[in-house]
């Protein structure tokens, strides 16, 4: 196992290295990477920590394979951590359980730089700390887990349900072993990050909680396979031989969860993925919700299963990883216009040749002020020419940062060219201009469009446009202390901002 191990890590780590490099930047990464290029203390749909990351990476170089660092040696440096965890225990079986871990699919295809890949990292280093803190009782090691977890609330707000499970491993001990005095020693640590990000928001609409709670999910409503497809994504990003292992040996399981870390390990997967549980009712849940959690999962493994089991996950984990790994290659050796008769043809082209694509629009500039009508072109653009493009028009509620990068009172008067992949309504338009064009070119099959607005009415738009976007994402929670909001303060400095 310890060769096995040491195999898959420069196998998987060199896999990745090639993929990052040849998978063309998201649309979501682009809007982290615009992040870094403008670094503050918190960004509008989410806390700021991969941003900052992205800053510093941003001080090397552009290349997609430098920026998606962090998440190519991610699984690497988890697996790392587990093993040093659990090897004086059982060293085969920390290799095992390691092993398996770096070889889950997810973990050898996921090149993609986002809010997880911290809160993955930070949750997990926090985990083990306060494993470790249990055993000693050390408060040093408790104060360690709550900082670690406060970098994780600096990464994305799942953070609150690791801490979740941290109370209730402590509710779950008897009355005289509670570790009431350590639980709270983590959670002081944690306090301190959870204030900045609330200073921040106060500063700044409540950005993060209008997002979270109430602009994302406007359209949560009953769906009967949302459970299903929660279901499927439990299968697949933890391991059904394993999980199948735990149901048919549950009597020898529950005698080993009198183990207190083996109880901590498990409730620190099982009670953040139970609260998805009624979540996915009413919403789909995103795979990306379980990575931080799914490295618990393993651990239970490590403490719960025996060497011969974690084997036999170990087996269909590679030999699933395998099909992924011929899928991708595969993939990357047809001709992109094999795509072309399906309506992603358009995005597929706008990301593969996005410079070609960017090299049209040269002779427009320094005429005309560069947009887009909707915030991923807009910052796959962005990143992909070192020019901001902003957006214009209503977009949706993700990825409103550039509602605080952009201040539509500087461009009244002058001439806005959008950037569409789709045809434009001429009504979405010629109210805001003196005189508007439109053109369309063609790229490798695949149409796009410019919207060529001469003169642009910051007047009208502002009360035809922005003021329908106040009213609509920027209506503050009436319980919340009222403070600064960019948005109500630049474009409406004589209207009080909305209340909900």
């Amino acid at each position: 196992m310890r060769t096995a191990f040491y195999v898959a890590l420069a196998l998987t780590l060199a896999f990745k290295f090639w993929l990052a490099q040849a998978l063309p930047m998201t649309g979501d990464e682009a809007e982290f990477v615009m992040w870094g290029a403008y670094p503050d203390f918190g960004y509008f749909d989410h806390a700021p920590m991969v941003g900052w990351i992205l800053a510093l990476l941003l001080q090397l170089s552009r290349s997609e394979w430098v920026l998606r660092l962090p998440v190519i040696v991610l699984p690497a440096l988890v697996a790392l951590a587990m093993l040093q965890y659990l090897r004086p225990a059982d060293e085969s079986k920390a290799y095992a359980a390691a092993l398996a871990f770096l070889l889950l699919p997810v973990n050898v295809w996921n090149v993609l730089i986002t809010t997880d890949t911290p809160l993955v990292l930070f949750s997990v280093l926090s985990a083990l700390c306060f494993a470790a803190a249990l055993r000693r009782e050390s408060q040093m090691l408790y104060a360690a887990s709550g900082a670690l977890l406060g970098l994780a609330f600096l990464s994305k707000y799942f953070a609150v349900l690791l801490g979740l499970a941290y109370l209730a491993f402590v509710l779950t001990q008897l009355a005289g072993r509670r570790s009431w005095r350590g639980l709270a020693t983590a959670f002081a640590g944690v306090l301190p990050f959870a204030a900045l990000n609330a200073w921040w928001n106060y500063n700044h609409c409540w950005a993060n909680l209008l997002f979270n709670v109430y602009n994302r999910n406007d359209d949560a409503g009953w769906l009967p396979q949302n459970p299903l497809l929660y279901a499927l994504s439990i299968l697949y990003m933890l391991c059904p031989v394993a999980l199948y292992q735990f149901w048919r040996g549950r009597a020898a399981v529950r005698q080993r969860l009198a183990e207190p870390r083996a109880l901590f390990f498990v409730l620190a997967w099982v009670v953040p993925l139970g609260v998805f549980v009624p979540l996915s009712l009413t919403k789909q849940i995103g795979l990306h919700w379980l990575l931080s959690f799914v490295p618990m999962f393993f651990m239970s493994m490590a403490l719960l299963l025996t060497a011969a089991q974690l084997k036999k996950s170990v087996v269909y984990l590679l030999a699933f990883s395998l099909i992924h790994v011929a899928a991708i290659v595969g993939a990357s050796l047809l001709p992109m216009e094999l795509w072309k008769s399906t309506r992603l043809y358009d995005g597929i082209v706008f990301h593969v040749k996005i410079a070609e694509l960017l090299q049209r629009l040269e002779p427009y500039a320094g005429k005309y002020e560069f947009a887009a009508d909707g915030f991923s072109p807009a910052e796959t653009a962005s990143y992909a020419s070192g020019r901001y493009y902003f957006v214009f028009g209503t977009a949706s509620s993700h990825g409103r940062q550039d509602d605080i990068q952009t201040d539509f009172r500087t461009l009244a008067g002058k001439n806005i060219l959008v950037l569409r992949k789709n045809p434009p309504n001429p009504a979405d338009y010629t109210p805001y201009f003196a005189r508007v064009e439109f053109r369309q070119f063609e790229l490798y099959g695949a149409n796009y469009y410019l919207v060529l607005g001469e003169a642009f009415d910051y007047p009208r738009y502002r009360q035809e446009v922005l003021r329908p976007l106040r009213d609509r994402y920027y209506r503050i929670p009436s319980y919340l202390p009222m403070g600064h909001c960019f948005f109500c303060e630049r474009y409406f400095p004589d209207e009080p901002c909305p209340t909900r």
